[in-house]
């Protein structure tokens, strides 16, 4: 790495009003690095922030970042990068409605599109000759066993994840060329707000749990990965489905 080794890092924590934005955000800090907490509610992540530098001692500053305004998005690296130093990124911000919804409104396809793939390749894109220039760094993508197949029950969301993972395959290649890892974390069922109330849901992950998973896979270098980890063999089955009878199960 072009960056000094012993230099204090920033952690850009895309989605940080989420549960798990916030537990990593946590962790993060508590492991010696500052954060930069991005969302849409300011005034929650201000609370967040203040806890975070009180416990941990660290600089934890706060970017408003809206994933669907993508015009906004030079403006918001821009901030982030006034603050100086080498940068990470977390990304895991997320919009999830209901199949049916989207069914019958297709305004909410279109949203749950705009956040979960081009949204993420927006801000991402900006970031990257960032990351390139500072020669090494870590990105970190939370995002979802549902982009592994189509299902009948999610299929628009899970259209989104996949190509998000497509397009995390390339940037990793692009970014290997720099130093800097790619980690896609696609994760199974986590105890969310996003989540709250959704039937059907079981083996329900806590968020810390997940903060710390994406923590750790990040500093091994580990470039896929399922969380929780059963996930691989759970998806391992749905993926080897033949087509005829997949297709008509309700799942």
């Amino acid at each position: 790495m072009s960056v000094a080794s012993g230099q204090r890092r920033t952690w850009i924590v895309l989605g940080a009003s989420s549960s798990v934005g916030r537990a990593f955000s946590r962790q993060a800090a508590a492991g010696g690095s500052d954060v930069i907490l991005a969302g849409r509610d300011t005034d929650d992540l201000q609370r967040t922030a203040a806890d975070v530098a009180l416990r941990a001692n660290c600089r934890a500053d706060v970017v408003y970042f809206d994933a669907e305004s993508t015009k906004d998005h030079a403006k918001f690296v821009d901030d982030c990068m006034r603050r100086g130093g080498p940068m990470d990124v977390f990304l895991l911000f997320g919009a999830m409605p209901e199949q049916q919804a989207i069914d019958q409104d297709f305004a909410l396809a279109l949203q749950t599109i705009g956040v979960n793939y081009v949204g993420a390749v927006s801000v991402l894109s900006r970031l990257v000759p960032h990351l390139e220039a500072q020669g090494g760094g870590r990105v970190v993508v939370l995002s979802s066993v549902a982009g592994d197949r189509g299902r009948l029950k999610n299929y628009v969301y899970g259209s989104a994840k996949g190509a998000l993972n497509l397009y995390l395959q390339g940037l990793r290649a692009r970014l290997a060329r720099s130093n800097v890892s790619v980690t896609t974390v696609k994760a199974g069922f986590l105890d969310t707000d996003m989540s709250y109330g959704m039937p059907g849901l079981f083996l329900v992950a806590p968020p810390e749990a997940c903060a710390k998973a994406c923590l750790e896979l990040s500093a091994k270098g580990r470039e896929v990965a399922y969380f929780p980890r059963f996930w691989w063999a759970i998806m391992t089955i749905i993926k080897s489905i033949p087509e005829r009878i997949f297709k008509r199960l309700s799942i």
